[in-house]
């Protein structure tokens, strides 16, 4: 190998190994790629670690989070406890957000909730009103009747209200973003925080599942 090419490729190899270092660091910081709660919240998980993504149905960069957030959710397995807190903002996001919790309040979540995603960004559906989301349902698939009384219920109020109070515990100010054990605050554009180059939104939702699982093994461990 003549001395060019043996320059060309450590030229080479060094900059694939920054690009790395960037994408993904392999130690995240506190108060770089997540923050640390200044008061931790209570978790009820037992041995397995609290996850959770603070989320809107109407938010584009929620819904291209969703793939690699579910297959990483798969992959955790009994490992952790995951669960999703659709966040309020505005009259016109109310109704989305009582869709969310009706889904969940009628052990239909899992099923519906590709779908619903899928009526805002593919159908282009507003669901900014309530019998909009009514229609929806019921062309879904789903008892009009039974959806628009658990939809008004003081059960799904109740969660709506407890939505409400956790943005503000949680220091939400953004969305998506994930809490873990109660203690540790990251997301796809704080995760990339500290990198040379901002990187594409698959690259920094990338990171931050890298620091998800960072933070996952850290708590495990406190857990010890």
């Amino acid at each position: 190998m003549t001395r060019i090419l043996r320059h060309l490729l450590s030229a080479c190899l060094l900059l694939g190994f920054a690009a790395a270092a960037g994408a993904s660091p392999a130690t995240p910081k506190d108060g770089v790629q997540y923050q640390t709660l200044p008061t931790p919240q209570p978790t009820d998980s037992g041995k397995k670690i609290e996850v959770i993504e603070f989320f809107a149905y109407y938010c584009p960069h929620c819904y291209a989070f969703e793939p690699m957030l579910s297959a990483w959710v798969k992959q955790q397995g009994d490992n952790i406890m995951f669960r999703r807190v659709h966040v309020p903002r505005d009259a016109s996001v109310a109704p989305q957000q009582q869709l969310f919790y009706t889904l969940e309040s009628m052990g239909v979540l899992d099923k519906y909730h590709d779908k619903a995603f899928a009526a805002m960004h593919v159908e282009r559906l507003r669901l900014n009103q309530d019998e909009q989301v009514f229609d929806w349902a019921a062309k879904a698939g789903l008892d009009r009747a039974r959806f628009i009384d658990t939809y008004r219920s003081f059960g799904v109020q109740a969660k709506v209200r407890r939505a409400n109070v956790m943005m503000d515990a949680y220091h939400i100010s953004s969305w998506p973003t994930v809490v873990i054990d109660g203690r540790f605050l990251t997301s796809p554009g704080l995760a990339n925080q500290g990198a040379s180059e901002a990187g594409s939104e698959a690259e920094q939702q990338r990171a931050a599942l890298q620091v998800m699982d960072y933070l996952v093994a850290k708590a495990k461990a406190d857990k010890k």
